[in-house]
């Protein structure tokens, strides 16, 4: 061959690129044939694009790439070392050949081959042949390079683009490969090779198959928890089309799926590696949350632009193909072929979406659960602050305009100080002047309207440092984390809305010219106007959340204290003020609601009002006649321009919120640490590392309660090595405020403080025990060792208690101990402390509880030889009143006296100093005599395995009765306003758009196409975006005929070419209905959510405050605030606005339905099929997707016991250095709450491919249809639009349905605790001075058990208090019914019906009588009576019932002693800045306030000193000396001077008579 000849071939097979001067020709659909290689060469270019960034930038980039832009917590990124010396290094992984990699490279070369071959034989199509060269031979130097073991990335971008170039070439150009049949063969084969290696290249699998796979489960196999998700086994195409939950579905379908059905989460997704990797960062919360997952919302982001400008080419494609009908003749093949592309674009945005949610997907779960353990770490550094907040209280007051008494509610405004105390009584009160009174009246006025108006210069309020409350911490858990994460899914709208809206102006202006500028006018105003609104509803949300905060705490307390509310019959009182904070709530929300609902309102009336204004331009100032074909594509546009306007606002309010939140969420995070904090995350009992000297020492320092300024403690100095070390003083000294110095929980503001960095066994004086078994609660994160725990239940005397339950020590007991006696808790919290292997035990009096020979053995256990294993060479530091049988065994005496002074004594001192020792005696004067009733071992009756039932989970669908009552709860008259004025919006949008039409064709244009009236207004949703897209391609290219008659304006209104006005001024008035009925449609929404919030709030509030006992019983804390939170949440959110989608996709479907059947009959049948396969996809899908919504809200009631559980015992946790433990448990609770979540949306990703598949596949069959039936345009542009508002609205349904199927799930469980069984409230009225003095109280041969399946407590009981007896002793072992007893005088427990038994006072019998008034006038002092956060006013008397004098004589009397309260002194929630003693005195003051006939004093002063306690006994006989007092208790003191005695042994009565006197019990008690 010549060098001429030779140069001739290689130009024909190079390409002319100056030749091509136009790619594709729109009108012919197809390529230009000077531009048939050029084409062909796009896939070569990629190629060569692809190795330049991989192998020249990409090694460039991967060093230097932003942290936020690197993976995060992938495996690659922190493969083990271990796994890179057995030779799983990234080099020893690809230098070996899988069956895949060699498949790939075979494929590439018989490409290789193929087309050489042919560019050989056949030259004059050699460009075309030649296409898939020169991809393969980069494909086969990349597979030879790097040998793939996963699915390799580069490779399949190179052969995709391949595969599309060769698939447009051979449907868009007729003979693309010649009209030989040999080179058709074989640019056939070339074709058929590159979809073969697109095949095998999505078979492969996505992780590295040489890693270890044990505990992943295999795709297809069985679910089980036990394995991890397939997720990390899987091949790219069972990615792409989430067909791995194909197991998972199938056994949801045939049945409820349970815990252990669901995978465990993928490791990615696995939070104590994501927790662990978060706390490396470094920033704000902010900065590391973007961090953590800025490459997933690129990837989000640019997934989302793609799907965006998909979306917006498929109207011009549309356009084109209803071009290509309308020429003449039609030309069919034209528009099939933007019909396949037109489905090409649905199918890319369909995968396109698998891929964006699953981005999204990880976006959200990952930074919620990041913020979730982050903030549970936080609460384990955190100070525990025992002060109440201030701005809970100064934003409820505010709202409520509360300006009465300080007793008015339960406030948590702290006092004043002494300074400014002093100011406010040395104030001038001169009469002020007129200008004054002016003044004042002019603010006052101002601070009214203020919150309304914005302030322009910030959004910013005033800092507030006071720490965040427990209502706020878990509303922080609950919605703020919530609703930041949420945006983080949210974010590529912050890209993709903007683009909408400049593109849509952008094309408005090219259409209308400068005519568009008048109506851009209108946006910027109603912008600016927007503006103004937005910042007052983030000020209204602000104090919405803190209102909400308020309520949560409120709703807390109440929760916790249900008991004994009820047992006081103050929960009706508390449940007033709970609805006050609620209504509070509900009007902030209903509020902002009105706020967004203006924004709304005014971007609907932009939305109108810019076209009118650019149409009236165009026509007045242009002077150009509106024709249809420039009135509707305007229009068209207008619409996504309407869309854009209508979500930016939402956006942004939303965007706001979340900043909000995370204001919040930031604030608590920089809260104060506890001082001296070294956890780092690891340690506790197992922890390795040398112990240094076993010794406390501190010198000179002062302490007082975090946050606190005033000293608790005041120049400590004391010392403490090996051995017992006793600490006493009078009740509320400081004796509990010095361990708290010890374990660094308190504020140390001077001196030296050494203690050993180690584990400290604290046993606090409240025991603190959890929702577990009896053993787990004394191991307490210790490894199980049999003969030391036999060891410590021998030493605790627990031995005995244990061999009476069924279970032994594994029987489970409820939160905080329930189940066991107070005795019994006391003893299980000693014996944790003893079983650890801590050196130092500080135990805060935890003998208070037990009799006098209990308390006694278990101290001769520990410490009369001082060799014993369990105390031999321990220091202990033992808090105790009972100072006389301690303090033989105690190395060293340390009294706490006034001042917050302590004075350490050791026993030589004490020896040597006979004042001293007379002291002494005297404070343990009153335990030197023990009733001998007591001197029996203890035994305690069984109780139950299990205490705390299984959360109760609803099967199949949720019930038409929970929508009704539901709907029932939002005003039926509310739902029906919403609907008429939805219909009148829907008549008034087909008139719009009438009228609009009638204009176009008033200009005597009758070459336009008349319209059919069914093709307006069809798509649903008043406020979908897409409906205008179809609408307006009905009206430019559909003829159904002509109409004339009553509906041709122009027989009206004069022509618009003469006068424009009167049709001007009829589309605004059009215009302005719709906007008005689509407000007042929404103000009703309003309406509901608000009646819906408050009437089911209310309900549900009063059905739990009247439950059963027994149910607070099994039903953990946690389990119900989550349903009173979380699910309440839900209904207040979206559940209403769910409900009114579903209702408008049912009506445009059945409108679609109307016009294919009226219109086109032969589409209805494969419109039925269609909707068929839609509904059968939809119940494959609900079944699972219902089970992993229930299974998730269930889920979730851990996360919030557990935080609560932590945050009452965080002392004992922090000195047990037991945090790695705790964090560990959030971890496991976050992952198994999010494993549900992360596969119900894994489902939803499932069902939107489907649904997007088969709706461009449906839509794609209806087109073919109607081109090869041989329709004329128009009609196949009414037809293509009435079938995708079908298509559209059959998506919407089954979509909206199945997300109101799973939000009514919150309301399905709320209902639930509608049915709950209700106490019996008695029928029987007692007269008003019930009961009397005289009357008797009686027990008649009643038998009482907790339950019907548990066995009785009080068996066959019969006993008479005499009338008139003012002192009566009730004695006996600990678990002998001592308590049931009590609590039976209460009304909570009846005896056993058909036994004939009775309970009376006087003649009436508590089991009919009203427990109002019954609990009313009887009084129930409790061992740990609870506080709730205020003032001491506010505790003593809740119900404001007494005189404000009458308050402070009872304070001083009772806590005078303790010094330096009042009634203003401010009070935590659970009493937690208190004393256990000065709670207990602070009950007591309760019963003397209320002088009720009849009190009950349950082991009321067991924690008090004998000196207090005896002048206490001298009190309540000279207050109370009207009342018969019926006294539970240990001590001597405690029943001094009793008048009759009641002893029980086992359930029965054993002696019963006067106080000294000796009386068998009755003959039924014996």
């Amino acid at each position: 061959m010549t060098s001429t000849s030779a140069s001739g071939w290689w130009d024909s097979l190079w390409p002319c690129y100056g030749c091509c001067q136009r790619i594709w020709i729109p009108s012919l659909g197809t390529f230009s044939h000077q531009c048939l290689g050029v084409v062909g060469h796009i896939p070569l270019w990629i190629a060569l694009l692809t190795v330049t960034l991989r192998y020249g930038l990409g090694p460039v980039w991967s060093r230097y790439r932003p942290a936020w832009l690197r993976k995060f917590a992938t495996e690659e990124t922190t493969l083990p070392a271990t796994d890179q010396e057995i030779g799983l290094s990234s080099g020893n992984r690809r230098s070996k050949w899988t069956s895949w990699t060699s498949s790939l490279l075979l494929l590439s070369l018989g490409a290789i081959m193929l087309g050489t071959a042919g560019a050989v034989l056949w030259q004059d199509v050699a460009q075309i042949l030649l296409i898939p060269v020169g991809p393969a031979v980069i494909s086969c130097i990349i597979l030879i390079l790097e040998r793939h073991s996963t699915f390799p990335g580069p490779i399949f971008v190179i052969n995709g683009a391949l595969l599309l170039v060769e698939l447009a070439l051979f449907i868009a150009v007729p003979n693309v490969a010649g009209d030989d049949w040999p080179s058709i063969a074989v640019w056939a084969g070339e074709l058929s090779l590159t979809f073969a290696s697109a095949v095998v290249m999505l078979n492969m699998p996505l992780r590295d198959p040489y890693l270890d796979s044990t505990g992943i489960s295999k795709p297809f196999t069985t679910p089980n928890s036990d394995a991890r998700s397939p997720e990390d086994l899987i091949t790219a195409w069972q990615w792409m089309t989430v067909s791995w939950l194909s197991p998972l579905m199938k056994l949801g379908y045939s049945r409820q799926l349970n815990d252990n059905d669901v995978w465990f989460l993928a490791l990615e997704f696995q939070h104590r590696r994501l927790h662990t990797l978060f706390r490396e960062l470094t920033g704000t919360v902010l900065v590391r949350l973007l961090k953590a997952n800025g490459l997933d919302l690129v990837i989000t982001t640019c997934l989302a632009v793609l799907e965006c400008t998909v979306e917006l080419v498929e109207p011009v494609l549309l356009k084109q193909l209803l071009g290509a009908l309308s020429s003449s003749p039609p030309d069919k093949r034209t528009a099939m072929i933007y019909a396949g592309l037109m489905l090409f674009g649905r199918v890319v945005k369909a995968q396109s979406s698998v891929f964006n949610i699953w981005f999204c997907r990880r976006n959200y779960e990952r930074s919620r659960g990041e913020m979730i353990t982050m903030i549970y770490e936080k609460t384990l550094r955190r100070k525990a602050f025992t002060f109440p907040s201030e701005d809970a209280d100064s934003i409820e007051g505010a709202d409520q305009n509360q300006s009465g008494s300080p007793s008015d509610g339960i406030s948590s405004a702290t006092t004043l100080t002494d300074s400014e105390s002093h100011h406010s009584d040395d104030v001038d009160k001169a009469e002020p002047t007129r200008y004054e009174r002016l003044r004042a009246w002019v603010q006052h006025r101002y601070q009214i309207i203020r919150p309304f108006i914005p302030q322009l210069g910030s959004t910013k309020t005033r800092p507030n440092d006071s720490p965040s409350s427990t209502g706020k911490i878990m509303n922080i858990l609950r919605s703020d984390v919530y609703d930041v994460a949420q945006r983080f899914w949210e974010v590529p709208d912050i890209f993709t809305k903007p683009f909408n809206f400049v593109f849509s102006v952008y094309l408005i202006w090219k259409i209308l010219g400068s005519a568009a500028l008048s109506g851009a006018l209108v946006i910027l105003l109603g912008m600016a106007i927007n503006v103004l609104l937005m910042k007052v509803f983030v000020n209204i949300e602000r104090t919405r959340r803190s209102i909400t905060d308020v309520k949560l705490q409120r709703t807390s307390q109440f929760v916790e204290s249900i008991r004994h509310l009820r047992w006081y019959d103050w929960q009706d009182a508390w449940l007033e003020r709970i609805m006050d904070s609620r209504r509070a709530e509900l009007v902030k929300r209903a509020t902002a609601n009105i706020i967004s609902l203006f924004i709304k309102t005014i971007n609907s009336l932009v939305g109108f009002l810019f076209p009118l204004a650019a149409f009236l331009a165009y026509t007045l100032i242009s002077k150009k006649p509106l024709t249809v074909d420039v009135a509707f594509p305007a229009l068209d546009l207008f619409g996504m321009l309407e869309s854009s306007l209508r979500e930016m606002p939402q956006m942004f309010q939303t965007l706001l919120n979340a900043r909000v939140s995370m204001q919040r969420i930031e604030k608590f995070m920089t809260e104060p640490d506890r001082e001296n904090d070294d956890w780092d995350g690891q340690g506790g009992e197992g922890s390795d590392g040398p112990l240094g000297e076993l010794e406390i020492v501190v010198e000179g320092a002062s302490f007082s309660w975090p946050g606190a300024t005033k000293e608790v403690l005041k120049h400590v100095t004391f010392s403490c090595r090996a051995g017992l070390t006793m600490v006493c003083g009078r009740v509320g000294i400081g004796k509990t405020a010095l361990l708290q110095a010890v374990l660094g929980e308190l504020d140390q503001h001077d001196g030296e403080r050494k203690v050993p960095k180690e584990v400290i066994a604290y046993c606090a004086q409240s025991p603190w025990l959890e929702s577990m078994s009896i053993r787990d609660n004394i191991l307490f994160c210790s490894i199980y060792d049999k003969a030391r725990f036999d060891q410590v239940l021998d030493a605790c005397c627990l031995r005995d208690d244990l061999d009476k339950f069924k279970s032994k020590d594994l029987t489970l007991i409820g939160e905080n101990g329930v189940g066991l006696s107070g005795g019994q808790r006391a003893r299980v919290a000693l014996a944790r402390a003893l079983y650890s292997r801590a050196r130092i035990l500080l135990l805060d009096d935890p003998i208070a509880a037990l009799d006098h020979q209990t308390a006694t053995k278990i101290l001769q256990n520990l410490f009369a030889n001082r060799q014993t294993p369990l105390t031999a060479g321990r220091l202990i530091i033992f808090v105790t009143h009972r100072v006389d049988i301690v303090k033989r065994y105690a190395h060293q005496v340390i009294e706490v006296v006034d001042g917050g002074q302590v004075q350490p004594f050791s026993m030589e001192e004490l020896e040597n100093n006979e004042r001293e020792l007379e002291h002494l005696a005297a404070l343990a004067a009153a335990q030197e005599r023990e009733d001998s009733a007591t001197n029996t071992p203890e035994e305690e009756e069984p109780v139950p395995d299990k205490f705390i039932q299984d959360e109760h989970r609803v099967h199949g669908g949720v019930l038409a009765s929970v929508y009704w009552r539901y709907v029932k709860a939002g005003r039926i008259a509310w739902w029906c306003t919403m609907v008429g004025f939805f219909i009148a919006y829907r008549g008034a949008k087909v008139g719009y758009f009438w009228f609009l039409k009638e204009w176009g064709e008033g200009y005597g244009d009758k070459s336009e196409d008349a319209h059919s009236l069914h093709a307006l207004g069809l798509s649903g949703h008043p406020d979908d975006p897409q409906q205008a897209v179809f609408s307006q391609h009905v009206f430019q290219h559909t003829r159904v005929g002509d109409t004339k008659g009553w509906l041709d304006l122009s027989r009206y209104l004069p022509s618009p070419a003469e006068n424009v006005v009167p049709w001007a001024i009829g589309l605004l008035v059009l215009s302005l209905i719709q906007v008005f009925t689509v407000s007042c449609s929404d103000v009703a929404l309003v309406g509901i959510i608000y009646e819906a919030g408050k009437n089911l709030f209310r309900e549900t509030m009063q059905r739990v405050s009247n439950a059963t006992f027994r149910f607070y019983d099994v039903t953990p804390v946690g389990r119900l605030m989550n349903r009173l939170t979380s699910d309440m949440g839900t209904i207040d959110g979206s559940v209403a606005t769910l409900l009114q989608s579903v209702t408008w996709s049912a009506f445009a479907w059945l409108s679609a339905i109307a016009v294919i059947a009226m219109i086109t009959p032969s589409f209805l049948v494969i419109s039925i099929i269609m909707t068929g396969v839609f509904f059968w996809i939809f119940d494959r899908f609900l079944p699972t997707s219902q089970s992993l919504r229930r299974l998730e809200t269930v889920s979730l009631s851990p996360l919030m016991s557990n935080f609560g559980t932590l945050l009452d015992g965080l002392a004992t946790v922090r000195a047990f250095r037991a945090q790695p433990h705790y964090q560990n448990r959030i971890v496991f609770t976050t992952d198994s709450f999010q494993r549900m979540d992360h596969f119900y949306w894994s489902l939803q990703s499932w069902l939107q491919y489907r649904f997007d598949l088969l709706s461009a596949f449906t839509t794609f069959a209806l087109t073919l249809t109607a081109v090869l039936s041989g329709l004329s345009g128009g009609t196949v542009g009414f037809v293509l639009a009435s079938a995708a508002n079908f298509v559209r609205s059959t998506h919407s349904l089954c979509r909206k349905y199945g997300e109101l199927q799973m939000q009514f799930v919150s309301v399905e469980r709320i209902v639930e605790l509608l049915s709950l069984e209700q106490e019996p409230k008695g029928s029987l009225k007692p007269p008003a001075a019930w009961p009397l003095y005289g009357d008797a109280i009686v027990f008649d041969k009643a038998t009482l058990r907790y339950a019907p399946e548990f066995e009785p407590v009080l068996k066959d009981v019969s006993f008479t208090i005499p009338g008139g007896t003012r002192n009566v002793a009730v004695t006996g072992r600990t678990g002998s019914g001592k308590s049931t007893l009590a609590l039976s005088l209460l009304g909570t427990l009846h005896p056993d019906v058909g036994s004939g038994g009775s309970i009376r006072i006087g003649n009436v019998d508590l089991a009919d009588v009203d427990k109002h008034a019954l609990r009313k006038n009887i009084t129930f002092v409790a061992q740990d009576p609870v506080l709730f956060a205020g003032t001491l006013r506010d505790n003593l008397d809740p119900l404001d019932e007494r005189g404000e004098t009458e308050r402070a004589d009872v304070l001083e009397r009772v806590l005078g002693m303790s010094g330096g309260f009042t009634l203003d002194s401010p009070v935590d929630g659970g009493g937690k800045n208190l004393s256990q003693g000065q709670r207990q005195l602070v009950g007591l003051g309760r019963a003397i306030l209320r002088r009720s006939p009849v009190v009950i004093m349950d082991e009321a002063t067991a924690s008090i000193d004998g000196e207090t306690a005896k002048y206490i006994q001298r009190l309540l006989r000279e207050e109370l000396r009207y009342s018969t007092v019926i006294t539970i208790a240990h001590k001597a003191e405690a029943v001094e001077g009793a008048d009759w005695e009641i002893v029980l042994d086992k359930g029965r009565v054993v002696r019963n008579g006067p106080r000294g006197a000796v009386t068998g019990a009755d003959e039924g008690s014996s």
